[in-house]
């Protein structure tokens, strides 16, 4: 069974994450994250003003 697990886990490409974050004085403050792209940038619509969205994709392993 862990092999077939350890299989399937290679196989997979690393999943992309967005972090939205809204600036508050004087720091950013992070929204909950999500790894829907339409998710974050709707969220970063919603709120308005200084806002920013970050894309994080992990480096596949070797």
């Amino acid at each position: 069974m862990k092999e077939k697990a350890k299989v399937l886990a290679l196989n997979d490409e690393p999943a992309t994450t967005y972090i939205v974050s809204v600036f508050e004085q004087p720091h950013w403050q992070t929204v909950p994250t999500t790894k829907d792209k339409q998710k974050a940038l709707g969220t970063a619509k919603e709120i308005g003003d200084k806002v920013r969205v970050e894309e994080i994709t992990p480096k596949p392993k070797r």
